[in-house]
């Protein structure tokens, strides 16, 4: 049954349990590759964006996951980010079903999952050469799509907690409804902002969502630049 369960999770148990290499110290070596200018000859602006994105990591907690699962093997380190991310997708629409988004701390930490988030697709748009390419880009796009869900549902939360829209919701599901609507861009006219704070949400949301969409144009476009997490010419470290 434990082989049935590893053929199951670990694509190939022989392989996926061997350790992988430090994550933290990958990232420090990244960040010292953006400050000596070993990937690209960036300067300014650009490279004081890379050399944020590449330290933000340290701020957030999915480093750390990657980190200690890697030591039991790539494989579990991949099945723990997949674990996270579902949590992270899942977490905003628990607190909506149970009406706690007026609470802090839930609201605390629903954010800081998503600042986690927006940071690292914008690592991925900004800095994808610090990656390593993926095992599989199925899989990355599977869980950038799961990213994209994570976004709106929590925005959704973050409508729901304030009056920032021309009337309430009626049903815990309104939010999320809204906030597909308003990343999508369609804008059916049944809600929409009145208040300064709900306009920023709304423009900050959009500007997400078209980050997202560069993501997956860069997936299928062969005119981006291939380094790093996009090199389809390297193996996986």
């Amino acid at each position: 049954m434990k082989q049935l369960i590893k053929k199951i999770f670990l694509a190939r148990p022989e392989v996926d349990c061997v350790p992988s290499k430090g994550g933290l110290q990958k990232r420090v070596k990244n960040i010292k590759a953006i400050w000596h200018n070993e990937h690209q000859d960036d300067v300014g602006v650009e490279k004081m964006l890379r050399l944020f994105l590449a330290a933000s990591q340290f701020v957030f907690l999915g480093i750390y996951i990657k980190h200690f699962f890697g030591k039991k093997g790539v494989g579990y380190q991949e099945l723990s980010v997949d674990g996270f991310v579902l949590i992270k997708v899942i977490f905003p629409v628990a607190m909506l079903y149970l009406h706690l988004e007026h609470n802090i701390l839930m609201r605390g930490l629903m954010i800081w999952f998503l600042v986690e988030t927006i940071l690292y697709l914008a690592t991925l748009v900004f800095a994808s050469d610090i990656f390593t390419r993926p095992r599989s880009y199925r899989r990355s796009m599977l869980l950038m799509f799961l990213n994209y869900l994570q976004i709106v549902f929590s925005f959704a939360a973050l409508y729901a907690n304030g009056n920032y829209l021309n009337k309430p919701f009626e049903h815990w599901f309104d939010s999320i409804y809204f906030s597909f609507v308003t990343s999508s861009t369609v804008g059916f006219g049944e809600y929409y902002p009145i208040t300064g704070m709900g306009k920023l949400l709304v423009c900050f949301q959009v500007m997400i969502f078209f980050i997202v969409v560069v993501m997956f144009l860069n997936f299928f476009s062969n005119k981006v630049e291939s380094k790093g997490y996009f090199d389809h010419t390297k193996n996986p470290e």
